[in-house]
């Protein structure tokens, strides 16, 4: 994957629509967005407040995306420490390839230069043992475990901390 260029635009309803239409097979089929909440889905994620941001390779075709901040947060966790938090989901098709850890690496790279926190974190479901391995590859360490407080899903926090 390191040849590929990543380029971040903000979501407009054009790539939300497609990104909130993708499909994941079980179990990460938890990330799908139910058909009666596209319309929701979309408008969420082209709301500048969310900071979601569509990914596009060098053929300018839409392969994941990524949002920093509050809307990478899961209800439940403790959030009180300054970090950045990242979300991150890839385009199905391309899950499961062994490219995650670049994936992320990319996202993190973008996050350094595009705002100045020396701590990100990220939020992950902890039956999602792929997304785990992804950033401890890039050297996240888990910090804290909790159940999100409108269904007691399991959830993991990973935080890196670096220099700026």
């Amino acid at each position: 994957m390191s040849e590929i260029q990543i380029t971040y635009r903000p979501a407009d309803k054009t790539s939300a629509r497609e990104f909130v239409r993708w499909k994941y097979p079980p179990p990460y089929d938890v990330y799908n967005n139910p058909d009666e909440k596209i319309g929701d889905a979309v408008h969420y994620n082209i709301d500048p407040a969310n900071n979601v941001h569509a990914m596009f390779d060098q053929a300018d075709e839409l392969i994941g995306y990524c949002s920093y901040g509050q809307d990478a947060q899961v209800p439940g966790g403790d959030y009180s420490e300054e970090a950045l938090d990242i979300g991150l989901m890839i385009k199905p098709e391309l899950t499961g390839q062994g490219m995650g850890a670049d994936f992320a690496r990319e996202v993190i790279h973008n996050g350094i230069r595009s705002y100045s926190l020396g701590k990100m974190r990220v939020t992950i479901a902890a039956f999602n043992k792929r997304a785990i391995r992804t950033w401890e590859k890039n050297g996240f360490q888990q910090t804290q475990t909790f159940q999100r407080i409108n269904d007691g899903m399991e959830f993991v926090v990973m935080v890196l901390q670096f220099r700026l």
